[in-house]
């Protein structure tokens, strides 16, 4: 936040007082400190806002306003850990599913609640629900 006081970057600032708010809000709504999980959940959460405004925008012609959503998504995605390969989160998925004895679909809950503090921030959790509901059907 310093640096893009120093640099006099009114947009990256913006970006960056939008985040600390957010986190700052979480902390207070829930009366403790945040973790680290905590952050890269609401991190997370913001990522998904801006994947979706964007689209949202582009869609109605707003190309400036996705503009601006697309640079905040990009800042937040430089907070977040790398995204996992489909290679890894293909195993993460077959390893939960042996750890949970998963067998069917009706299964999914648990093979999820194992998978959401592995891949949290790292990868997009409607496509890790896709992907162990194509694994657990028959």
């Amino acid at each position: 936040m310093k640096s893009a006081m120093r640099a006099r970057d009114k947009q990256r600032l913006g970006a960056i007082r939008l985040i600390l708010a957010a986190i700052k809000q979480r902390e207070v709504d829930e009366r403790r400190p945040m973790s680290d999980a905590d952050v890269l959940a609401v991190l997370d959460k913001m990522s998904k806002q801006r994947r979706d405004s964007v689209s949202q925008y582009r869609a109605a012609g707003r190309d400036d306003l996705a503009d601006q959503e697309a640079f905040e998504l990009d800042l937040i995605a430089g907070y977040l850990p790398q995204p996992l390969s489909a290679a890894e989160l293909d195993a993460l998925v077959s390893d939960a599913i042996v750890e949970g004895s998963a067998s069917s679909i009706k299964d999914m809950g648990k093979v999820m609640a194992i998978l959401r503090p592995r891949v949290q921030g790292r990868a997009d959790m409607a496509q890790v629900s896709g992907l162990v509901k194509q694994r657990l059907s028959p």
